[in-house]
């Protein structure tokens, strides 16, 4: 276990526990919503709450999915809970989904060659 972290941080690949959370995370849209709005600036749970017309309790529990993936750091003050985007995670994910693009950027532009050169023999499998 140790030796797989050891090359995961050498080929600085994100944690998959990690980026199960992220990905969690992303996949509701009033989180994302929420993510949006605190890269303009900071917000109370009270500001992101408002648009999506939801309780307090509702945005919180919001906040804290957000807070559990590391993608946001709340603090409180008072009884004010104030939220600040950390975008360190966002690069995680964004380093995993590069190598899927650099694979299908990789795949068009051979299929893009093949259709250059009139060959699409090759470019169509059949199964027969």
């Amino acid at each position: 276990m140790f030796n797989r972290m050891v090359e995961r941080q050498a080929r600085r690949e994100p944690d998959p526990r990690i980026l199960d959370r992220v990905f969690r995370a992303l996949g509701d849209r009033t989180r994302r919503d929420m993510l949006k709005r605190l890269a303009a600036g900071d917000r109370t749970v009270t500001e992101l709450a408002e648009p999506c017309a939801m309780s307090l309790a509702a945005a919180s529990k919001h906040v804290r999915v957000l807070e559990r993936a590391g993608l946001v750091r709340r603090t409180i003050r008072g009884r004010t809970h104030h939220c600040r985007l950390a975008a360190a995670r966002l690069s995680d994910a964004e380093r995993w989904l590069a190598f899927y693009q650099r694979f299908w950027n990789e795949r068009f532009d051979a299929l893009d060659r093949v259709l250059a050169a009139g060959d699409t023999s090759r470019a169509v499998r059949r199964d027969t």
